[in-house]
């Protein structure tokens, strides 16, 4: 679970940087606050969905259902 937050992350870092957002301008547009944005770039394993879709919604995308081979969870 925390290498697909990590995922995230490091996506929502590296698409603030490439919009040329700051942390606090991020969270003011996705309607978040500060602390969240930090949270979620530094991969913390316990965030609310919800939020995590509103920032994500700034750059067009959103959480979803991935299928997971579940061969590989059982070694």
């Amino acid at each position: 679970m925390k290498e697909n937050l990590n995922n995230i992350s490091v996506y929502v870092k590296a698409k603030r940087k490439q919009n040329k957002l700051t942390q606090p301008e991020l969270a003011l547009k996705a309607g978040v606050g500060l602390r969240f944005v930090r949270d979620l770039e530094q991969g913390k394993n316990t965030l609310r969905m919800d939020k995590v879709n509103d920032v994500l919604r700034l750059f067009g995308e959103e959480l979803g259902v991935v299928q997971m081979n579940r061969e590989k969870l059982l070694k």
